[in-house]
Formats: C-alpha cells, structure tokens, sequence
C-alpha cells in the first residue's frame, strides 16, 4: 500500500464503497472489500496526519 498515492487511496476507497453499497456482494466478499476499505482509510488518514504536521512546521518556521 506504500506505493499507493493519497490521491490512488481515495479512488480505490471510493469504488470499494460503491460496490459495499450495491449491496450485490457476497458476505466473503463484503468481508475482503471493508477490510481493503479499512486498510486504505487508515492509509489515507496517516497521510493527512502528516500533510498536517509539515504544514504546522512550516508555518511555525515562517512565524520566527
């Protein structure tokens, strides 16, 4: 998942909540996509996280 963009993340996030929607899945299916989906949600959080503390840093650099 490591070579997954935030941006590739958040499509794949997207097509696994559509197809958890349909409700055309499988339960053993269902299982595999929101365990993906949970995967890639925690991926994406993680990248915002440090999204949000590199814009802090640079933001406390510009305030000294």
């Amino acid at each position: 998942m490591a070579e997954l963009t935030f941006e590739q993340a958040v499509v794949e996030l997207e097509k696994i909540t559509t197809a958890l929607e349909s409700g055309k899945l499988g339960l053993e299916e269902s299982l595999k996509y929101y365990e993906k989906g949970t995967k890639l949600a925690e991926f994406c959080g993680k990248k915002l996280k440090e999204a949000e503390l590199k814009i802090n840093q640079l933001n406390k650099v510009e305030e000294e």
